[in-house]
């Protein structure tokens, strides 16, 4: 029987393996980490439960298929950019309810292939901007928002203070926030990266 002391990666594949116990448990697992996320953002709290139980009802229907790295960071990714085309294609007005889920399913899987292309756009702007940090300041940003290390654990394997990780931190926000002109990129990347 499925419990909370698997990994992600035991839960997954049980969960390919059609196991629904499994999926509720993971749901379990993530629910208010991307409640959290999308609430963040929408401050609506009908929108946010429909776009999270949107996000797993993608993952169990396309479980056969889905190659996952990193759950926590393709789940939270998922969720921001379902949040994004919620803002962009309804100019954040209320989501209607509707008791069709099949609808929803298939109008979510028709913008994953944007979403994708979305994303690594972002991303590709977002490390060219990187780029033009001080190489440390840089790699210290990479491994705090991309990698999802700690200050400490940052700061143990440079050998270095924490606060000096924290000022880096800092410093590569207020550079990304300073360099971004086109709003939706900043309403994105800055999410994306300061998400911790």
């Amino acid at each position: 029987m499925p419990n909370n002391t698997l990994t992600d990666k035991q839960l997954w594949m049980e969960i390919v393996d059609d196991d629904f116990r499994a999926f509720n448990v993971f749901f379990k697992r993530y629910w208010k980490k991307l409640y959290m996320v999308a609430f963040k953002i929408l401050k609506d709290k009908d929108v946010c439960e429909e776009i999270i139980e949107d996000v797993f009802i993608y993952l169990w229907n396309k479980r056969k298929d889905l190659v996952i790295e990193s759950f926590p960071q393709y789940l939270s990714s998922a969720t921001r950019y379902k949040v994004y085309n919620y803002l962009r294609s309804a100019k954040a007005s209320p989501l209607v309810y509707d008791e069709d889920a099949d609808e929803k399913i298939d109008a979510f899987c028709l913008n994953l292939g944007e979403e994708h292309i979305r994303q690594d756009e972002l991303y590709q702007q977002l490390h060219s901007y990187l780029n033009l940090l001080p190489r440390r300041c840089k790699e210290i940003f990479i491994m705090s928002r991309l990698e999802q290390l700690s200050n400490e654990e940052i700061a143990d394997r440079l050998l270095i203070s924490k606060r000096t990780v924290e000022n880096q931190v800092t410093v590569a926000l207020k550079h990304l926030r300073l360099s971004l002109k086109d709003s939706a990129l900043i309403f994105l990347l800055v999410d994306i990266i300061s998400h911790r």
